[in-house]
């Protein structure tokens, strides 16, 4: 049986914002070690879209977002005896926040066509009314946790 995970290392808040969810964002859009050129795009779009949803505050629009696609529970697969089981499990907070991130991330890299910049700005703008395609991820998998509810005593 698995023990508690210990010892996570822990993200600073980022400069402007003073957020830990700002600061994981940044991190998940960064790629090859680029920090900077991650923050200016994150920064960037969270400027814009605060004035495109007139809202002053820019991390009460992120928390609405993650929200919105974040799923709150999923299927994990569960062997037993022969047969391997899709059983529905409730998801833990920081792994919601993790797919969440990472599902909006992978709908704005699969746009092609415009820089990150714009693209990430409309898949987060999308999501914001609760559209696009990192929402239609959640909804997929909240389908598949529905379908395979009767599976569900087998999660312990």
């Amino acid at each position: 049986m698995r023990g508690p995970v210990k010892n996570r290392n822990m993200v600073k808040p980022d400069g402007k914002y003073a957020s830990l969810v700002v600061s994981k964002f940044i991190n998940y859009t960064m790629e090859r070690g680029k920090k900077e050129t991650a923050r200016s795009i994150v920064y960037g779009v969270l400027e814009d879209l605060r004035t495109e949803l007139k809202n002053e505050n820019v991390v009460e629009i992120l928390d609405t977002v993650l929200r919105n696609v974040g799923p709150t529970i999923e299927v994990r697969s569960r062997r037993i005896g022969g047969a391997t089981y899709q059983v529905p499990r409730e998801v833990r907070p920081e792994r919601r926040l993790a797919l969440s991130l990472r599902w909006l991330l992978d709908a704005a890299r699969a746009k092609k066509g415009k820089p990150m910049r714009a693209r990430l700005k409309e898949e987060l703008a999308l999501a914001y009314k609760g559209e696009g395609e990192a929402v239609k991820k959640r909804e997929n998998v909240h389908k598949m946790a529905e379908a395979n509810r009767a599976f569900a005593h087998f999660a312990w």
